[in-house]
């Protein structure tokens, strides 16, 4: 699987933004899918993931009711929804797919990534 993520941006605090994912391959509904994001000097961080079947979903708490994200097997798509964006949300954004049953909030346990992009709130 290929990952390709775009719609990074530079935004002010409270505007919103939606990441995509592009993904290749016949396969692709069969990946648990993740977001995560890396800030400068930070390491990265689970964001939310999401179920083959786009029907379970998890976020990290300090996402939650801000971000969505969501799947179009069909056009293999795995989208991110940010609401409410703050500073502390700027970051290089990375889409993956995950083989292991059930998900990970843990990037060691997803098999391919995407190249980032980047997101930046301004104040």
């Amino acid at each position: 699987v290929q990952l390709q993520a775009s719609g990074g941006g530079l935004v002010q605090a409270g505007d919103s933004l939606r990441l995509s994912c592009a993904a290749s391959g016949r396969t692709f509904s069969s990946y648990e899918m993740g977001w995560f994001r890396q800030a400068p000097g930070k390491e990265r961080e689970f964001v939310a993931r999401i179920a083959w079947d786009g029907l379970i979903t998890y976020y990290a708490e300090f996402v939650k009711g801000r971000f969505t994200i969501s799947r179009d097997n069909a056009k293999n798509m795995v989208y991110l929804q940010m609401a409410s964006l703050k500073p502390e949300d700027t970051a290089d954004y990375y889409c993956a797919a995950s083989r292991k049953g059930g998900g990970s909030y843990y990037a060691s346990e997803y098999d391919y990534w995407g190249q980032g992009t980047l997101v930046t709130v301004s104040s």
